[in-house]
């Protein structure tokens, strides 16, 4: 079986992966509820992305059951993934925590997304709060602070 890899965190660039053979699936592309609903459905904001995350690991489980390649983009704990992949039997996989310092992410943000309302606290909280989780779980970390979204940079990781 292929290894699949799981890149948290976001980066336009894998989409370039497609090209190359590789199904390539955003985890929010089946939609994000406002805050209140994921509460009112959910019980919680983690209960709706262990939820989704759950949901994408039941949808990619027969293409990996196939040998196809496949690349998820998406912001969730790792934990709620390893939960995931485990209960749907997938094994070979890699994660990878896609990440910058607080300085660009708020640049990022604010410039490059035009979103400066999620250049806040509650933002760098929780991508220390991945970041840790990463490091704890010996999941690679690609800290793209220095990096423009090119070609060149994304094919230099392995992605």
């Amino acid at each position: 079986m292929k290894e699949n890899v799981y890149a948290i965190g976001h980066s336009q660039a894998i989409e370039r992966r497609r090209d190359e053979g590789i199904d390539v699936f955003y985890k929010d592309s089946i939609g994000v509820p406002p805050v209140e609903e994921m509460i009112a459905k959910f019980g919680s904001v983690e209960g709706w992305q262990r939820t989704a995350t759950f949901e994408w690991m039941t949808r990619l489980s027969p293409l990996l059951a196939q040998d196809r390649s496949v690349l998820f983009e998406g912001q969730s704990r790792f934990s709620f993934l390893a939960e995931a992949t485990s209960q749907k039997g997938i094994a070979a996989y890699t994660t990878i925590l896609v990440d910058c310092d607080d300085e660009t992410r708020a640049r990022r943000l604010a410039i490059d997304r035009g979103q400066p309302d999620l250049a806040n606290a509650d933002m760098m909280s929780w991508a220390s709060f991945l970041r840790n989780e990463a490091a704890a779980g010996g999941c690679q970390i690609l800290d793209t602070s220095a990096l423009t979204f090119n070609k060149r940079s994304i094919k230099s990781y392995g992605i």
